[in-house]
């Protein structure tokens, strides 16, 4: 085998294996996008812990066959960048539909969520759900609700009883 196709089966595989650790996976087309955009955009993405990448279409599409995805190819056309993150399945997608909606050159195409393909309107669902942090703190303010509630009721007799001594 030649170097240069020993180089891009490596670079496949490196693909296949970032593809497989990731929770979700944004495809966009950034086309029209100028250099201090794009880099704005990497920025945001790096604050948020994710990976933004431009890979050629035809080594993405061997390695999402490679890591047993599949229906993507009608999408993977064009110049495309690829959004990954391992931990928050949410944040690629906001972080891209954020910027999309300032930059009308960005578009998003479609995603893989937790090894699921997405379609473009799955993915802006997905947009719209607040971060995981935030989910969090939502269901433990939903679970200290009926503590809190009883211990002001409590306080409130408590408070009433000793107005009536007093």
């Amino acid at each position: 085998m030649s170097k240069a196709i020993e180089k891009k089966q490596e670079l496949v595989n490196q693909i296949a294996e970032e593809i497989k650790e990731s929770s979700s996976i944004i495809i966009a087309d950034y086309r029209g996008l100028n250099v201090s955009q794009v880099t704005e955009l990497r920025d945001n993405m790096r604050n948020e812990g994710l990976t933004f990448k431009v890979y050629k279409n035809s080594l993405v599409r061997r390695a999402m066959k490679q890591a047993g995805i599949e229906g993507l190819d009608e999408v993977l056309t064009g110049p495309n960048a690829i959004a990954f993150s391992k931990e928050d399945v949410v944040a690629p997608a906001r972080v891209l539909n954020d910027f999309a909606k300032d930059n009308e050159n960005l578009e998003l195409k479609a995603g893989v969520i937790e090894g699921k393909v997405s379609s473009l309107e799955e993915v802006k669902a997905i947009a719209s759900l607040p971060s995981r942090d935030g989910l969090l703190s939502m269901l433990l303010s939903v679970l200290t609700a009926p503590m809190r509630n009883t211990a002001l009721a409590i306080k409130a007799v408590a408070d009433q009883k000793s107005e009536q001594e007093a």
